[in-house]
């Protein structure tokens, strides 16, 4: 009987290894990427530390929340812009991130236009250069010898 190997598998379930250090880098690399807007864009402003970090929380939960309903929505234009109309809804997001935080200012359309396009590169590059691109192992099971049923015995 083959020995069974429990913590292998509760390491490498995506419920415990990845859920919460997921989400905490997730905000990190969006952390990561506001600031760095904020440094770049004329017209994205923090007031303070903790401004910072509520408007990087807010963005979080609409990235996750809003976002979702907002592709479905503007699917059409997304298709018909080649995907050019996301910079657009990652720009109202960001307006309204600036709308829902205190101490976080976005001055106008276009700042939120350059806002979004900072964001959107450093996201992706972050996120290519922390995605885990090891191959994964095949699990494999073990292989039972055939039942034979014969039913004129």
């Amino acid at each position: 009987m083959p020995t069974p190997h429990v913590t292998r598998e509760i390491n490498s379930s995506s419920f415990l290894g990845g859920g919460i250090r997921a989400a905490v880098v997730r905000v990190l690399i969006t952390g990561i990427a506001v600031f760095l807007a904020v440094m770049v864009v004329p017209g994205l402003e923090v007031t303070s530390f903790p401004a910072g970090l509520a408007a990087v929380l807010v963005l979080t939960i609409l990235n996750l929340l809003v976002r979702p309903l907002l592709l479905v929505l503007t699917l059409p234009l997304i298709v018909l812009t080649l995907g050019l109309f996301l910079i657009v809804v990652n720009a109202l997001l960001l307006e309204l991130t600036g709308y829902l935080v205190e101490g976080f200012s976005v001055t106008g359309f276009w700042s939120a236009v350059g806002g979004a396009v900072v964001i959107s590169l450093v996201t992706m590059i972050l996120n290519l250069w922390t995605s885990d691109r090891r191959p994964k192992e095949p699990r494999s099971f073990p292989q039972r010898p055939p039942t034979i049923i014969n039913p004129d015995e």
